[in-house]
């Protein structure tokens, strides 16, 4: 069974969700560009494709692709920190779900490219992939992007609250969006 089969039949968390599990996931042995997340939402969960949302096309906005290249495995892998969408909170969506990433990035990463760019979407792919930098503030460690590269290049979540983040750091459009094009442009060319 493949890698990606095995992610799709997992359960490790089925009795934590107030739903099935839909795991969702894609990426190939010579995708160059990796884009962790936070969780699927509802939408994605309802679709079975990552970022099929406004998150989305503001990521891919941001990015500088389209739907083709950010949908095409082979030049991008879509790996969030929880696979199944963990429902609905007081606030919004619940938290990613723990389980997914000590299972499964580790094998996930070793079948991508040495040479990738990592896109740590959000606090939670940011506390895991960068745990030196817990105290420091998401804004802090975006502005800071440049310490992280060539192999992580951290962004705040593209959720609808984002434009509040881009209002208060109008740094990030101007200095940070023109670099991520760059990164990626070079990535996955």
């Amino acid at each position: 069974m493949s890698l990606q089969a095995e992610i799709a039949a997992c359960r490790i968390c089925a009795d934590k969700l107030a739903h099935d599990p839909r795991p969702v996931a894609t990426f190939s042995s010579t995708a160059r560009l990796l884009i962790i997340g936070q969780a699927p939402g509802s939408a994605v969960h309802a679709s079975g494709i990552p970022w099929d949302d406004p998150s989305g096309d503001r990521l891919r906005e941001w990015a500088g692709i389209d739907k083709a290249t950010m949908y095409d495995p082979a030049r991008v892998a879509l790996v969030p920190m929880g696979f199944c969408y963990p429902g609905k909170g007081k606030s919004g969506d619940l938290p990613p779900r723990p389980e997914c990433a000590p299972a499964w990035h580790e094998r996930v990463l070793a079948e991508l490219p040495c040479d990738r760019l990592t896109l740590l979407v959000g606090s939670y792919a940011q506390a895991y992939y960068l745990p030196d930098t817990r105290k420091q503030t998401l804004a802090e460690r975006v502005r800071e992007f440049e310490t992280f590269l060539p192999v992580f290049f951290p962004l705040p979540h593209p959720s609808w609250r984002s434009t509040l983040f881009m209002r208060k750091n109008p740094w990030f459009e101007k200095d940070v969006l023109p670099v991520l094009k760059r990164r990626i442009a070079e990535a996955i060319r």
